[in-house]
């Protein structure tokens, strides 16, 4: 729509943003700000092949490739979380004529094992989101059942709810509203397990370990969310959902919202986690870059179904649905090699 308007109307744009990729498909010229200022600019072909600032530099080589993580080996660790035919119907009322039902989620069926990664794909209003807050239960389903560590949850009161819910834990998209202003760090990350019994003191002393397991001085403990940055929040939020030692950790958009260099330092710190955690990872995103990088097992939402499903390396790279075909071939700066500042098309070498 932005070139539709540049062509039929002479049309200028400023684009914002922290997407590279997106940069790649839509600018003439290109202006890199750090820190306030302008460290580098010059037209789109130059900054890409040619950065001159490290800065630029790093920023192009922290763009995740499209190209799936090598795999890790299946596992025979214990399935602790199942979706089973996972439903959400939402009803609007109307003054005049019939009710309308919308269906966010139709029948998700997922199953993730302990220390794995399993990305739920799709674009916006695709329903993912949707079924990862019905999973967490802060939405209640329509019908189908979730099973944590063996346990059918989907249909617990909030009363009986209650010890299950520190199992599983989720990371928000915004770090700047999934903080509480008035609240220091340490309070926030000590409140759940407060919340569970733990005493005050311990609670702080389990605080300061998870804010050095997630890369944070000891120091950030008595400070207030509004003295990090958006990348440093969203650790301090990850380090809140780890504080009740839960089984699965779902991300919904959690690192949608962070620049490209930031988002890198996320990903490598949740995976860091998992490895020495053990915990699973639900992975919401819309991002298929991200997808790749940090997912074991990939399940692609169109309408608020699973269109497909399968190992991240498989479904990425030899996708079965057109849909699944679509949302690839639509990636923002899918033609361009960042790592490399160059195009793919210029990686490939002809062989006789």
């Amino acid at each position: 729509m932005i070139r539709d308007l540049q062509r039929d109307h002479g049309t200028a744009v400023l684009f914002i943003t922290h997407d590279m990729g997106v940069v790649a498909e839509i600018a003439d010229r290109v202006a890199v700000m750090r820190h306030g200022r302008l460290v580098e600019t010059g037209p789109l072909q130059d900054v890409l092949r040619t950065p001159r600032m490290e800065y630029t530099r790093n920023l192009l080589s922290s763009v995740p490739s499209l190209v799936p993580r090598a795999p890790r080996p299946e596992t025979t660790e214990p399935v602790v979380l199942e979706a089973n035919e996972l439903s959400k119907v939402y009803r609007e009322r109307s003054l005049y004529g019939k009710a309308r039902e919308v269906a966010a989620a139709s029948n998700v069926t997922l199953t993730l094992r302990k220390g794995r990664t399993l990305g739920i794909v799709g674009e916006s209003g695709s329903g993912k989101s949707t079924v990862a807050r019905c999973i967490v239960r802060l939405i209640d389903p329509t019908s189908g059942g979730v099973r944590l560590a063996g346990r059918e949850i989907s249909d617990l009161s909030r009363r009986l709810l209650q010890p299950h819910r520190q199992k599983i834990q989720i990371i928000f998209q915004d770090p700047y509203r999934s903080l509480n202003p008035r609240v220091t760090v340490g309070e926030s990350i000590a409140e759940g397990p407060v919340n569970y019994g733990m005493p005050r003191k311990d609670a702080l002393a389990r605080a300061r370990e998870l804010l050095e397991l997630v890369h944070l001085p000891p120091d950030a403990i008595s400070r207030y969310p509004h003295q990090f940055s958006g990348g440093q929040r969203q650790r301090i939020a990850i380090a809140r959902a780890l504080a009740l030692d839960p089984d699965v950790l779902v991300a919904d958009e959690a690192v949608s919202a962070l620049d490209v260099s930031v988002q890198a330092q996320v990903l490598d710190l949740l995976d860091e986690i998992q490895r020495r955690l053990g915990i699973a990872l639900l992975f919401i995103t819309h991002d298929l870059r991200v997808a790749a990088q940090i997912c074991d097992d990939v399940a692609v939402m169109q309408h608020g179904r699973v269109v497909e499903q399968g190992p991240a390396a498989e479904v990425l790279t030899n996708p079965q649905q057109a849909y699944t075909r679509a949302l690839l071939d639509a990636a923002p700066g899918r033609g361009w090699d960042f790592a490399n500042f160059r195009p793919v098309s210029e990686g490939i070498v002809a062989t006789a």
